[in-house]
């Protein structure tokens, strides 16, 4: 069913382009390691018998027609990685559908559904700040305002764009209509799978982040000079909220909760600190939930600036809405593992994904594949070739019950 020392060898050729010394990948996005790594990409898709072509902000698609006049299969990832990144992270979703598709030819299968294969552009947002360009632009949410925005070298997305040969052609010439669903392999990232003894799993949705940042001002004063009844502490009263923080998201279960950066002003041994800033990354697939532990979070903080005499500042970086998984490609999913002889597990994603851009447009859904020791963004992230096979396989069925 599926060619797996195929698949293995696209992997690993494709995990050298950009590879750094320690084993990572540098591969960002509308750079020369990037074109080489499309380019070898667009070989993989043309000996799966797909019709390459790039869109208008780079996203690499590979076409099938399918044998009626039906809505398309989406499929697809990304190639893009984050610094001294894995080999697995969005490439194992672009190259499996890659398999599938050149599978189902080998074996005569046509698809009633035309198909498209995927690698998106950009979903990391490593070089700009700004994750999913590829995906964005495929759900017609992308802006030309988001082109202004700049990497470190002061270049803009509409920069990078021309300077890698693209052609020019309106935004919206990238929207896909008339699309059935898209369904998305990936590594999970996480521990779920592993401590659950299972290859593959369902992805039932994808966690919204929710990004705040939270300053306390109190006042700098010097530490021996005052008396402990006398101080406006504000990294005090920052840490009872921080505390405060990890204690209310384990109420709510499925929601996570993580104060990531940390800033204390002046910062000097002997001074108190006068004004501490920190972040809040809130996550679940229940908005909901989402929502009132957010309104908790927020309501403790006044307490304590009011208690201890601090002026808190809560600014909104980022919210975005959580993704549910299409029941009936979940159902298709979980069919598909238990064919293959494996014990269904279901879970939720804490990360993001390019799935989660078209919430508005089409039914999404994911498969997970087991993670080594939860490691990923890293070089020593791992998959075993074994639970690739599984996950190529699944993805294989649920095409073809899809397409039904």
């Amino acid at each position: 069913m599926i060619n797996i020392q195929r698949l293995s060898e696209h992997i690993e050729q494709l995990s050298l382009i950009g590879r750094t010394a320690d084993g990572g990948i540098n591969r960002f996005s509308y750079t020369d390691d990037e074109k080489r790594a499309n380019e070898l990409v667009a070989q993989y898709m043309e000996a799966a018998g797909l019709t390459v072509r790039y869109d208008v902000v780079g996203n690499l698609i590979g076409s099938q027609t399918g044998t009626e006049d039906l809505p398309v299969i989406l499929l697809g990832s990304h190639i893009d990685t984050v610094p001294d990144g894995g080999r697995f992270d969005g490439s194992l979703g672009v190259l499996t559908a890659i398999e599938v598709i050149h599978s189902l030819k080998e074996q005569g299968i046509d698809l009633r559904h035309p198909v498209k294969v995927i690698a998106f552009k950009d979903e990391e947002g490593t070089r700009f700040g700004f994750g999913m360009i590829g995906s964005r632009a495929i759900a017609g949410t992308l802006s030309t305002t988001d082109l202004l925005r700049m990497d470190e070298d002061g270049v803009t997305i509409e920069q990078a764009i021309a300077n890698d040969g693209l052609e020019r052609r309106p935004l919206s010439s990238a929207k896909l209509d008339n699309v059935k669903c898209y369904v998305e392999v990936h590594i999970e990232q996480g521990k779920v799978l592993e401590r659950s003894d299972a290859a593959v799993g369902n992805v039932t949705g994808i966690a919204g982040p929710l990004w705040l940042k939270f300053q306390l001002i109190g006042l700098a004063e010097h530490a021996g000079a005052t008396p402990m009844n006398q101080r406006q502490d504000a990294l005090v009263g920052a840490s009872l909220v921080i505390a405060e923080v990890e204690k209310m998201a384990k109420k709510y279960h499925s929601s996570v909760a993580t104060v990531g950066k940390l800033i204390v002003k002046p910062n000097g041994v002997n001074v108190i600190p006068g004004e501490v800033e920190w972040t809040v990354d809130i996550r679940d697939i229940d908005e909901d939930k989402r929502n009132l532990l957010e309104n908790d979070i927020k309501q403790y903080a006044e307490t304590v600036a009011k208690e201890r005499q601090l002026h808190l500042h809560v600014t909104e970086l980022q919210r975005v809405e959580p993704v549910q998984c299409d029941e009936n490609i979940q159902n298709a999913i979980n069919e598909s593992i238990q064919e293959i002889g494996e014990n269904v597990v279901s879970l939720p994603s804490g990360a993001g994904h390019d799935a989660m851009q078209f919430k508005q447009n089409f039914p999404v859904g994911m498969i997970f594949v087991r993670s080594k020791d939860g490691i990923s963004h890293n070089p020593k992230e791992f998959t075993a070739e074994e639970d690739i096979e599984k996950a190529a396989k699944v993805l294989y069925k649920t095409i073809v019950k899809l397409d039904r």
